[in-house]
């Protein structure tokens, strides 16, 4: 029986080679990609995924063409809110067609590649337990696929939608180095709040990432009967002045925003004289202006 030292360096099984290779297609990917942003929040349930669809959605419209990567491995709805849950995608020798909404957004998302909806995403190991420890390697590498074997195109802007937590971006600057900018959301709570700063300060100040700003979702809602703004949340959760340089805006509680993403249907081209609307593309431009384009 050989001794580990006696077996070539990866035990022939080539997995640099195979890393190498793919960081190439994906070097080579985004060489057609104009700016990178990632989308990201310290907490869970302040809904940015419904931001980055909303965004992507504000982009296309102003005649961009944009790519979104849903990097929610294991918790991926991206799909379903742009309307693209039911499409097959389709594999050719250059790589992955990726699913296009309505508007002609490209996605691509791990729910495009599930069998069942109530389908868990599954690690291939010898046990479960042993995926476990091995989970965030597996994960970087279906992101670093989904990326480098799309098809994007050229496109303006590529939107990546990341889980939870600040632990994901550092995964996505090492794939990605010169990521063009990082968007936080946030809700007005104390607790959101203090979660957020941790991010920013991971994002902006150790990573080093170009900070694009904050987005306060769900900020307050508009009284259907005065049409005065009220507030949401408790009214002491007032905008917090630690992100008045870096906030994008403020986004008003609307039902209508969640049903349609419940339903898959544009919202700001369905209902494009509300308040939310209205805040996600002055948003939208600020992003623009962010990269001068």
């Amino acid at each position: 029986m050989k001794s580990y030292k006696e077996l070539p360096d990866d035990a022939g099984s080539n997995i640099i080679g195979q890393v190498t290779a793919q960081a190439n297609r994906l070097s080579k990917r985004l060489s057609s990609v104009k700016h990178t942003i990632a989308v990201m929040s310290g907490k869970g349930g302040v809904g940015k995924s419904a931001i980055t669809t909303n965004l992507a959605t504000a982009l296309t419209l102003k005649g961009y063409s944009v790519g979104i990567v849903d990097a929610d491995i294991n918790g991926p709805s991206i799909a379903k809110m742009m309307g693209v849950r039911n499409i097959t995608l389709e594999y050719t020798k250059s790589g992955i067609l990726p699913a296009t909404s309505l508007l002609g957004t490209k996605i691509i998302s791990m729910d495009l590649l599930l069998a069942e909806d109530d389908a868990p995403v599954m690690w291939n190991a010898q046990t479960q337990k042993d995926a476990f420890t091995w989970r965030t390697t597996m994960e970087v590498g279906a992101l670093r696929e989904f990326i480098g074997d799309t098809e994007w195109g050229d496109l303006d802007y590529l939107l990546l939608d990341l889980p939870p937590g600040s632990d994901r971006l550092p995964n996505v600057v090492e794939l990605i180095p010169n990521l063009g900018g990082v968007v936080v959301v946030t809700i007005p709570s104390e607790v959101s709040h203090l979660i957020v700063k941790k991010s920013i300060t991971m994002a902006r100040d150790i990573l080093k990432v170009p900070m694009i700003g904050v987005v306060e979702n769900m900020a307050y809602y508009v009284c259907k009967h005065c049409g005065e703004p009220e507030p949401l949340f408790s009214p002491q959760n007032t905008p917090d002045h630690v992100f008045d340089e870096i906030r994008l805006g403020r986004i008003p509680f609307d039902p209508k925003l969640s049903l349609s993403n419940d339903s898959g249907t544009p919202y700001l081209s369905e209902y494009p004289d509300t308040p939310a609307t209205k805040a996600i593309t002055e948003i939208a431009h600020k992003i623009q202006n962010f990269f001068n384009t």
